[in-house]
């Protein structure tokens, strides 16, 4: 063997500055947005605000997707009797009234439950149609804990018509849920729990491969017999076992508590507006999240004369502040594209309401926009969009599906309302059973288990039919 010199080609993903900057901007709620751009503001000399105040999105506004002249009021030439200037008002395409700046109700954001975090994570990865269905029914067999307390087994019986799974084949999708966020979610026990979050650290991490042997083991007699009596059964020094136990009380026992408990007051900014013009819907950014900022003229033309010491820091905060600009642009342009996009699928949605909403993934408007998955998901989390029928986050837009027996596809919240609807109209004296629903839904042809009954009945906070019995 001798040392050799030799060249070739390849290709490879570099991200620059520039590019993590545009990401991480895509990625911020319109609060966040603003914020940051308040500190470069105040960091970069080389930036400074427009005079004039952000205009709110309204139809006819320079970004919306509305190409006909308009007035004043983004009215287009002849009546409308969608946009009314002097109320400030939209049509409501049956949503309800509101006015201009939206009642507080509708800015309230929802609480974002478990099974929605881990079903959103589901439809990003990339797992076939068939694990998904066996990914969907685990994550609805999770407890608010986040953890599996149903044997595999059971999980093999609940899973969608059509699907036929062993256990091993459920065991290892189990194995992919349990890479999603939070991390711990997915376990059967604590221990599994504790252990799936020493694993997603550091190798480096102090007292990490000590804590794996204390949660795989002695966990449940660590309070009975204590670091000293640890560190004689381990035959290791105490303060390592102190280390390792400082570790381990550092994990969540209780991963999935992490999410749903955002308070119910909790207000969101619109990042996006849908109304409705002579019968088309349209969509423009909302004022909010354009900030108006741009490069400060006087400094830019002080590079010329100043020393060289200072024209290069100049230099440099005007390089930070172009890219800052673009990146912005970027953002608006991206988050347009996708708002329309969802527009033209789900316009039923905005028109006859939930029960009119399509099956859509990420991987749908990925390839209609030529984007990847990930920069969808990222154009998506925690935006908001103010439509007739409130404010409802992005996300709303996509839904799961399920197979009908006319060869389309319900989603599974236009699955959601029909159960509603159906228990709004049952007999108060004989309400309708999980099974009974199950069959009527059948009927409709939309074949569902009735254990899917009772979880969508759950998630809607709808009392089972033995306590939903009213005389009289």
């Amino acid at each position: 063997m001798k040392a050799r010199l030799q060249t070739s080609m390849g290709q490879q993903l570099v991200m620059t500055p520039q590019l993590r900057q545009a990401i991480r901007l895509l990625q911020m709620s319109t609060t966040e947005l603003e914020i940051e751009i308040a500190e470069a503001v105040e960091t970069n000399p080389l930036l400074e605000w427009t005079e004039e105040a952000p205009l709110s999105a309204e139809p006819g506004s320079a970004e919306s997707s509305q190409a006909a002249d308009t007035d004043e009021y983004g009215r287009e030439d002849g009546p409308n009797e969608d946009w009314t200037p002097d109320e400030g008002t939209w049509a409501t395409g049956g949503g309800g009234e509101e006015d201009d700046n939206g009642s507080a109700a509708e800015r309230v954001a929802e609480p974002e439950t478990l099974a929605d975090h881990l079903l959103w994570q589901l439809h990003l990865s990339h797992l076939s149609e068939r694990d998904r269905r066996i990914g969907a029914a685990l994550i609805d067999a999770l407890d608010e804990d986040g953890y599996l307390r149903e044997p595999l087994s059971a999980i093999a019986e609940a899973l969608a018509p059509g699907t036929v799974a062993s256990e091993a084949e459920i065991q290892t999708v189990l194995h992919q849920v349990q890479r999603f966020d939070p991390v711990g979610v997915g376990a059967t026990s604590l221990g599994e729990c504790l252990s799936l979050q020493l694993d997603a650290l550091s190798a480096d991490t102090p007292g990490r491969d000590l804590a794996r042997r204390i949660v795989a083991g002695p966990l449940e007699r660590l309070p009975r017999i204590g670091a000293a009596g640890l560190a004689q059964e381990f035959k290791l020094p105490l303060e390592d076992i102190e280390e390792a136990i400082a570790l381990v009380r550092s994990l969540d026992p209780r991963p999935g508590k992490q999410l749903g408990a955002m308070s119910s007051d909790t207000y969101v900014v619109p990042d996006c507006v849908i109304w409705r013009q002579r019968g088309i819907w349209r969509v423009a950014l909302a004022g909010r999240s354009q900030p108006r900022i741009t490069i400060h003229r006087g400094y830019e033309q002080l590079i010329r004369s100043c020393g060289e010491a200072d024209a290069g820091y100049l230099r440099g905060q005007l390089q930070e502040a172009r890219w800052l600009l673009k990146s912005l642009e970027a953002r608006g342009e991206t988050l347009l594209k996708v708002a329309n996009s969802l527009l033209r699928h789900q316009a039923g949605f905005l028109e006859f309401g939930e029960q009119a909403l399509r099956p859509l993934t990420l991987r749908e408007i990925a390839g209609e926009l030529g984007l990847h998955e990930s920069t969808i998901s990222r154009a998506i989390a925690r935006k908001y969009v103010r439509t007739p029928r409130g404010t409802i986050p992005l996300r709303a837009f996509f839904a799961s599906g399920i197979d009908t027996e006319g060869g389309g596809e319900a989603s599974s919240t236009a699955i959601q309302a029909m159960i509603r609807r159906l228990i709004e109209a049952e007999n108060p004296r004989k309400p309708l059973s999980d099974a009974k629903l199950a069959d009527l839904l059948k009927s409709s042809g939309v074949p569902v288990a009735r254990r899917t009954v009772a979880k969508y009945r759950e998630a809607m906070n709808i009392s089972a039919s033995h306590e939903r019995v009213r005389i009289g």
